[in-house]
């Protein structure tokens, strides 16, 4: 009979292979999964013989232990499809976690940035090779609206400077090919011209964005520089990696960009996800309305 880990392991291998998901989330499902295999060994039972009651309990743990709806929603996921892929490998004749319920979640809005605070954040301070490196990140994740681990993939020959394109590998292991505006141009063109040869000098490398060892930036690494970046310009908010890709899609909405076109250019399989967008927009001119309409006082 084929253990408990060995199934786990077949599992996130499909995840990978088929579904195409990224390792923090393929992580973050494993975790799950080791979290309910300990709860069902400690109610006498395992992943092959649990009943639906055992999910219900396990995810009833997590409530009572104060996890978030978001968690609660996700390990939902983790077991609905863990599950599913056990009764398609004909290693269970049944799928407890049929009748779970996912949580309501409410849809916060992203966090943006005025386009006068981007303009302040888009200026370089001083003339080091590191700064020149986060310029060239920062108007390339604001120019193009790449998630941060597209960002930190990017090789030197994905970019085209003289063309004006970038072509990077999103999620699910698509691709695709985004345009890039001067300002980005400009800034990675004076990044590859002497910072990024130096950055390189004792370790060959084809990422684009390397640290001072010469190895490629980590998601980690992007963000702890964007936000000292931010403090160093003295913007009162803490800078996030994601917020430039808000940032960037709410700004095309706002001058006109319509809602298929920055679809494409963020990489979204299903436009619904892109519409949070146009709520933020509707409720920021409801703002202007108000703040500015004779009779828009209540």
């Amino acid at each position: 009979m084929t253990s408990t880990e060995e199934l786990m392991k077949q599992y996130l291998t499909y995840l990978h292979v088929e579904r195409g998901l990224s390792l923090n989330t393929r992580q973050a499902y494993e975790r799950d999964l080791r979290q309910l295999v300990v709860f069902l060994e400690q109610r006498g039972t395992d992943i092959l013989t649990c009943e639906s009651n055992d999910l219900f309990l396990f995810l009833f743990q997590w409530k009572e232990q104060g996890k978030s709806p978001r968690s609660i929603a996700r390990c939902n996921a983790t077991l609905r499809g863990f599950f599913a892929f056990l009764l398609d490998e004909g290693k269970r004749v049944d799928n407890p976690s049929e009748y779970l319920v996912t949580p309501k979640l409410n849809q916060s809005l992203p966090k943006v940035l005025p386009e006068g605070t981007m303009d302040r954040l888009l200026k370089i301070s001083e003339s080091t090779d590191y700064a020149y490196r986060d310029l060239a990140m920062l108007e390339i994740l604001y120019g193009s609206g790449l998630r941060v681990s597209e960002l930190i993939n990017l090789r030197v020959n994905d970019i085209s400077l003289d063309v004006g394109f970038i072509r990077c590998i999103g999620k699910g292991n698509k691709e695709r090919i985004v345009p890039l505006g001067e300002p980005a141009i400009e800034a990675v063109r004076s990044y590859l011209n002497g910072p990024r040869k130096r950055m390189c000098s004792k370790t060959a490398s084809d990422f684009l964005f390397l640290n001072s060892h010469g190895r490629p930036l980590t998601r980690q690494g992007v963000s702890f520089i964007l936000n000292n970046w931010g403090v160093s310009h003295n913007i009162a908010r803490k800078v996030s990696p994601h917020m430039f890709r808000h940032s960037f899609a709410t700004h095309l909405l706002d001058h006109g960009a319509d809602l298929r076109s920055v679809q494409e250019l963020l990489g979204h399989a299903d436009i619904s996800t892109t519409q949070i967008y146009t709520h933020l927009t509707r409720k920021r001119l409801l703002e202007v309305f108000n703040k500015s309409h004779p009779r828009a006082e209540r």
